[in-house]
């Protein structure tokens, strides 16, 4: 991560699993830059996931997952937990891609899968084991469901996106992207019907 440089504050005695979010916000607010770099390995393969598939292109999308940081960062001194930290963060990566949005439509990128950021270990991925075959077929099923995610609406490509991939509740939904509980429901439930028609085609 290249958007802090100073000196990192001392580890905190407490395990790092058993530090909430917001309290990690909070101590980073207070100067612990640690807390931003624990914050930061939690959520980055999410967030830059939620943005490859909304913008398609992954330099696009690495360009508004930095922003996203860079606004988290410029932030700190007003953030009040009065939501989980993830609803905040994912509020301010939700307006980034609703500007792109308006700028021009996503490209999906259908030879480079969103967990390539995850797998840096691995130079042939996580599915280095399977066949040829597998492979392919497991390319093919990935490509016709990222078409198909690029068809829908953006507001409810989002929804699904924020459902399934980081199990957020329809509130927290809803918090995110400015829509009432129902209005998330329906968004939801258009998504995954248009999905389904796709998908059978």
């Amino acid at each position: 991560m290249q958007l802090l440089d100073g000196g990192a504050a001392a580890a905190p005695a407490t395990a790092e699993h058993e530090i909430s979010d917001e309290q990690l916000m909070l101590r980073f607010a207070g100067g612990d830059a640690t807390a931003f770099e624990t914050l930061y390995r939690r959520h980055r393969g999410g967030l830059l996931r939620f943005l490859q598939r909304g913008l398609g292109r992954r330099e696009t999308a690495e360009e508004c997952f930095q922003d996203v940081w860079s606004r988290v960062i410029a932030a700190r001194a007003r953030y009040r937990p009065e939501a989980r930290f993830a609803t905040w963060l994912y509020q301010i990566a939700h307006n980034l891609l609703i500007d792109q949005y308006r700028r021009q439509r996503p490209e999906i990128a259908v030879d480079e899968p969103a967990e390539a950021a995850d797998t840096q270990d691995n130079p042939f991925g996580a599915d280095a084991a399977l066949t040829p075959e597998e492979t392919l077929g497991e390319f093919e099923q990935a490509r016709r469901l990222q078409l198909a995610l690029a068809e829908l609406p953006d507001e409810q490509r989002i929804a699904l996106q924020l459902r399934l991939e980081q199990e957020l509740s329809l509130e927290e939904i809803g918090a995110i992207t400015g829509a009432g509980r129902e209005t998330v429901k329906s968004r939801l439930r258009y998504a995954l019907d248009k999905l389904k028609e796709r998908l059978r085609r």
